[in-house]
């Protein structure tokens, strides 16, 4: 039985012309009032769009999900969102993360849902759909759509977006013809589902699951794979029960939790993008995540997973390896593991039977890719609030470096001249962008990994040291400096680089430094000017004046609680519209 009265009880129990209201609106539905009278009603929130392939899968998945809400007692009641898809959102979907945040989050307010089923898989809809909900705070479960099935072309695996930017380098080198590019067109995205490596979609979902808001072994599976259909009506059912054991998201949601995440991302060799994610989402409870936190977990935790773009297989070998499970199982030892999931135990009785399946996949703690975590943090006087790095997808050599600043100014400037054959660059430089983060553009779209130029490619140099107020895609690697705080348009050090300016990178001592006296800083800060934006109304007007900055998130301002009494969801007043 329910600890507490159902929410969905005030609509269609409570006072008597406004329950007859309401029922009639179910019965114009089909549902008669004896069907469902004191069952919980269950939000099924489905990102489906046909703009986003990566979610197309999800109108399948909602059918299996009612099949297991009704079957548990429960009355299934789906409803869409937005959805944010990388391939066609420009300038990228993570202008709009807040706002579908605030779309969850809006619609569980205002209807009559007592426990809600997440329906994502594409990047930013997994953030989204945990921060809205994580606010509303009602018994909450979530299901990704799965990654994609592998191709293949001659002969060999090809990942979504990472083999792309090594192919599109060939192009640029004159490695790889017109020909040879336009064959593998055909044979990059075999399926809907979201990118089968180690990007932000998998990342995400890896740490869904690894909070425990995802049953446990669910998000690797495949796109098509019949098991995620048996998954989805496994969701269904258990979040009637859920209701039933108040079990909500801010049970789930704790410190320890999000320490395990920060964990999990590191032994993944996940996306950095989920940094700037989960701070947003522990934001919603406020539990403060520093960039600190994640560097002191991250040197802590070995690097396991032999996945693209840090490794060299694909979702679908991490899945036969164990997947999540297996990665937690290898570090018990340094998890929480009395953290609550939703399956109702902790995260230590869900994994006490998991285990790698392929030490070659998912290494062992005794044998890991790399002993000191995949992820650094640093600062300095160019980046005072911290930027982040991706150092198990980086170049050894270059972790230490100290370099000439080839400045771009802006994205349009970088596409307008990395390929000019007389741009001032060698191996030594390094490559600034600048007014590309989440005020500038506004945004903060993947721009991180700024093209190696063309006349270095062609000597045979593919990498060189890039850093930028901007994000960089999970399929993405290179040895790129992303996410500077302050960015260049909220004044940023980084908006007063210029040509010729020397720039030390050093990974080890967490240190990224402008090589200017004070004197010379102060007079370039008195000369600097932001970029005028043309958004002077709208959604992009309001995402420039309320976006936090990447170290705390990129939230809006105005929905990140600042105190515990600011956490709590206020219901509707369930009267006449």
């Amino acid at each position: 039985m329910t600890t507490r009265p159902l929410r969905s009880a005030e609509w269609f129990a409570g006072r008597d012309e406004l329950a007859l209201q309401n029922r009639s609106a179910l019965r114009s539905m089909g549902f008669d009032a004896d069907f469902y009278a004191g069952k919980p009603v269950i939000g099924i929130a489905n990102s489906w769009s046909e703009l986003n392939n990566c979610n197309l899968n999800l109108r399948d998945l909602a059918e299996a999900v009612k099949r297991g809400v009704i079957a548990a007692g429960g009355l299934p009641l789906e409803f869409p969102t937005i959805s944010l898809g990388e391939e066609f959102m420009k300038p990228s979907a993570m202008l709009y993360r807040n706002l579908m945040a605030m779309d969850i989050e809006e619609t569980i307010r205002s209807n009559p849902i007592d426990g809600v089923v997440l329906l994502c898989n594409c990047d930013k809809t997994t953030p989204a759909q945990l921060m809205g909900a994580a606010s509303a705070d009602l018994p909450t479960i979530q299901l990704n759509g799965g990654p994609r099935t592998v191709g293949n072309w001659r002969g060999q695996p090809v990942g979504s977006g990472t083999d792309m930017w090594k192919y599109w380098d060939d192009v640029r080198s004159g490695k790889m013809s017109r020909e040879e590019w336009n064959e593998l067109e055909r044979c990059i995205s075999c399926g809907v589902g979201a990118c089968n490596v180690m990007g932000t979609a998998s990342t995400m979902t890896s740490l869904s699951e690894a909070l425990g808001v995802m049953l446990p072994g669910v998000s690797s599976l495949e796109a098509n794979d019949a098991r995620r259909l048996a998954a989805a009506e496994a969701t269904g059912r258990r979040i009637v029960e859920m209701v039933h054991e108040d079990l909500r998201l801010s049970k789930i949601f704790t410190p320890a939790a999000f320490d395990n995440a920060i964990r999990t991302l590191s032994a993944l060799g996940g996306s950095t993008n989920a940094v700037v994610h989960l701070i947003a989402m522990a934001g919603r409870r406020n539990i403060k995540l520093p960039l600190s936190r994640f560097d002191e977990l991250a040197q802590q935790t070995p690097f396991l997973v032999n996945c693209s773009p840090s490794g060299k297989y694909l979702m679908d070998a991490f899945h036969a390896a164990g997947g999540v499970p297996a990665v937690l199982s290898e570090l018990k030892s340094l998890l929480n593991l009395d953290c609550l999931t939703v399956t109702g135990h902790s995260i230590g009785e869900n994994i006490a039977a998991a285990r790698s399946h392929d030490t070659e996949v998912i290494k062992t703690v005794a044998d890991p890719m790399a002993a000191d975590g995949a992820l650094a943090v640093v600062t300095g006087n160019l980046a005072p609030s911290g930027a982040v790095i991706k150092t198990s997808a980086a170049s050894p050599h270059l972790m230490q470096h100290r370099g000439r600043a080839v400045v771009f100014n802006d994205y349009a400037d970088m596409l307008a001249r990395v390929n000019d054959p007389d741009l001032p660059v060698d191996a030594d430089s390094v490559l600034v962008l600048r007014n590309a983060g989440p005020k500038g553009v506004p945004g903060f779209p993947e721009w991180g990994m700024i093209p190696v130029p063309q006349k270095l490619l062609e000597q045979g140099i593919t990498d060189i040291v890039r850093i930028s107020d901007s994000r960089m895609s999970g399929t993405s690697y290179g040895t790129v400096v992303l996410h500077i705080a302050p960015e260049a348009a909220a004044g940023g050090l980084l908006g007063c680089v210029r040509d010729g300016d020397e720039i030390e990178l050093d990974v080890e001592e967490r240190r990224l430094h402008l090589h200017l006296d004070d004197a010379e800083i102060q007079q370039r800060r008195a000369e600097w000017q932001p970029l005028p934006t043309k958004h002077l109304r709208g959604y992009p007007r309001l995402y420039i004046d309320h976006v936090l900055q990447a170290d705390e998130g990129c939230d809006f301002d105005f929905l990140r609680p600042e105190s515990d009494a600011a956490v709590e969801f206020v219901p509707p007043t369930v009267g006449r519209s």
